[in-house]
């Protein structure tokens, strides 16, 4: 398996891939890892009785199903695996970074197929369930970490984002092979209500032809003029607000773990800023999973983070490490939730 959080994109630069039009590149669904994949997902489908929609997947530049329609984006990048390497180094982070990530974003997406094809979110209770899909809907959300009105199935509580996601996640959620769902969501009554009306639906849905069956694509590989220099223009690096003010957090960390009484003074320190770049990719999902502050932003704080430590020369003793990787998540992990729920990182 390759190394997606350490491929070097100079490879990619140094060659006629990052100016080549990605319409060029030669990319389909058809004999890479995604076709197994996509096989595996349609048993599933077969299995719950979903066989009267048939969506249609195709490689664009996210996951998505444009509205109105049963057409299932895939980003491209997943269709190679240099590609998929060079998209975790430029963002940080991999949509559909294994077999079973895929398979959760299918899930996913095809609640949005069935929610558009039935035009489910026109329904009375659909809108009493999960509201109105003419709500604004907007990249930007503020979670509230476990919600027990929401499923949990994506990373950053994503059903909490719009009623259209809260419909898919909690379609996904119902669809998943092997959950017990009941048991899962037992003690929390809103969104059990939620999963109960999916079943009852989909229940309802198996034996009707779907009103929208249009696959109009968007994006679609074929057609992106563009090459990967410009889809990776926008550098992360500049997403976000640098903290400043953080120096004393930092320096209150590893005073503590400098050393100890007795301990030799030529033992070495290990640099706090090697330690905090090694965290980048654990730290980035999971804080994401957890809090919702998107991977991008927490890997601009942590290069600030280290790159602060470094120019204050902080470090620790080896047998210290494991309480500086601790006190470095922590910090990091409070830092993104006043992100996510105040907008800023600091008071």
């Amino acid at each position: 398996m390759f190394d997606a959080m350490h491929a070097d994109p100079v490879l990619f630069q140094e060659s006629n891939l990052w100016s080549t039009p990605i319409r060029d590149l030669g990319l389909t669904l058809e004999g890479t890892r995604l076709e197994p994949i996509l096989a595996e997902f349609e048993e599933e489908l077969r299995r719950i009785g979903l066989t009267r929609v048939r969506p249609r997947f195709y490689l664009s530049t996210e996951w998505g199903v444009p509205f109105e329609t049963v057409a299932v984006a895939i980003p491209f990048y997943l269709a190679r695996p240099d590609l998929t390497a060079l998209h975790a180094e430029r963002v940080g982070h991999v949509e559909g970074f294994d077999r079973a990530d895929i398979l959760r974003y299918l899930r996913h997406e095809m609640g949005h197929v069935l929610n558009y094809a039935y035009r489910l979110y026109d329904q009375e209770e659909w809108v009493k369930q999960f509201g109105s899909i003419t709500q604004p809907y907007g990249e930007e959300y503020r979670p509230e970490p476990f919600s027990r009105r929401y499923v949990r199935h994506l990373p950053g509580w994503y059903a909490q984002k719009h009623p259209d996601e809260d419909w898919a996640e909690t379609f996904a959620v119902w669809m998943t092979p092997g959950l017990d769902w009941r048991a899962e969501y037992g003690g929390w009554p809103v969104a059990a209500a939620k999963l109960a009306y999916c079943e009852r639906t989909v229940a309802a849905l198996r034996e009707l032809e779907p009103l929208v069956t249009d696959t109009e694509l968007d994006e679609d590989v074929g057609e992106i003029e563009y090459s990967l220099d410009h889809y990776y223009r926008n550098d992360v690096s500049v997403l976000g607000e640098l903290p400043p003010g953080l120096d004393g957090a930092l320096q209150a960390i590893f005073d503590d773990l400098g050393g100890t009484e007795g301990m030799s003074l030529d033992e070495p320190l290990r640099p706090a800023a090697d330690l905090i770049s090694r965290l980048e990719p654990e730290l980035m999902a999971n804080v994401f999973r957890w809090t919702g502050h998107f991977p991008e932003r927490t890997r601009v704080l942590l290069r600030y983070l280290a790159e602060r430590a470094a120019q204050l020369h902080q470090g620790y003793v080896a047998t210290r490490e494991t309480s500086a990787i601790v006190a470095l998540t922590t910090l990091v992990t409070g830092l993104a939730m006043n992100h996510v729920q105040r907008g800023s990182y600091l008071p």
